[in-house]
């Protein structure tokens, strides 16, 4: 007895309307576009425009004579010839040279030490650390030259008219170090103890268990392990310390000549600009220094790149 299969019709699937999801993806985007508008309006008004116009003021030169004329790269060639600039360049190298390493052995220490201890102790500990780099730098600044004064400050009070001369020409080197080290240093331990923070509790276990002392765990174990983030503080520091401005230009009324104007790049470009009006020449001698930047960046992550690495 034969049977006859009825063969049913096939099932098709409906086709959505892709209209209606692309009109929704596109309302998301407009919507994401108006929260980023407030910082992109700000980002172009106040960094973008601003760095267009010096650019455009760096190839240009002025004079009452002769009015405003191209000029080209010729004002970049005068800056790289320029010895003022020149000497100001090789000073805050050699400043990096100095504060970078101390800043990078204090900030270290003490977040190691932190991060061995758990108690509030440790916690206030951590926050008055952190104040310096809450304060204004020019406040700062300030500060420290009522302490380093001998001729009103507490030096002055305690050896009278032996007051050590702490801003002298001998000693302005060290006391701009350790200006900077006291206000940035908490910053940097603290980038240092967050990547402490996240650390495998256990490693720490496994490395007692093998014998490991304290200081054994703190060197070859931590210290490893947070490579990337010191790595990022000392490009952080080393761009900082290139544009080294506020701190000199602060304390230059009371170093009885000690600062120069043109102790640091940006402290003779800024005295070009608003001392002789030479904005044009100014201007390039900012961008000469963003290149001096941009060098010395690049010489650095080349000189430490490795596989792995988040910055490489």
């Amino acid at each position: 007895m034969a049977t006859t299969l009825s063969a049913s019709p096939s099932r098709q699937k409906p086709v959505s309307d892709p209209g209606p999801r692309r009109a929704a993806r596109g309302r998301r985007r407009n919507v994401g576009w108006l929260f980023v508008a407030p910082f992109g309006i700000v980002f172009v008004l106040f960094l973008v425009a601003p760095l267009l116009y010096a650019l455009y003021l760096s190839l240009f030169n002025k004079g009452l004579a002769t009015g405003t004329t191209f000029a080209g790269i010729s004002n970049y060639v005068k800056a790289f010839t320029d010895p003022n600039f020149l000497n100001g360049v090789v000073f805050v190298l050699l400043f990096a040279l100095v504060l970078i390493p101390v800043q990078m052995a204090v900030s270290l220490a003490v977040a190691l030490v932190l991060d061995a201890f758990s108690s509030l102790f440790v916690r206030f500990s951590r926050l008055m650390i952190f104040l310096p780099y809450a304060i204004p730098a020019v406040i700062g600044a300030l500060m420290w030259g009522f302490l380093y004064s001998p001729s009103f400050g507490p030096l002055q009070q305690i050896f009278g008219a032996n007051a050590p001369a702490l801003l002298s020409p001998s000693n302005i080197f060290g006391a701009l170090v350790n200006v900077v080290t006291w206000q940035w240093a908490g910053y940097y331990m603290i980038i240092i103890y967050a990547a402490l923070q996240g650390i495998d509790k256990s490693l720490y276990e496994a490395a007692r268990i093998d014998g490991a002392n304290g200081w054994q765990i703190a060197w070859r174990l931590k210290v490893p392990m947070v490579a990337s983030s010191l790595v990022l503080i000392v490009v952080f520091a080393l761009i900082g310390t290139l544009q080294f401005f506020t701190e000199p230009e602060i304390l230059a009324p009371i170093s009885n000549g000690s600062i120069q104007p043109n102790t640091t790049p940006n402290i003779y470009a800024y005295n070009q600009a608003f001392s002789y009006a030479n904005f044009n020449y100014a201007s390039a001698l900012s961008f000469a220094l963003g290149i001096v930047v941009l060098i010395a960046i690049y010489i650095f992550m080349f000189a430490t790149r490795k596989r792995g690495s988040i910055l490489s």
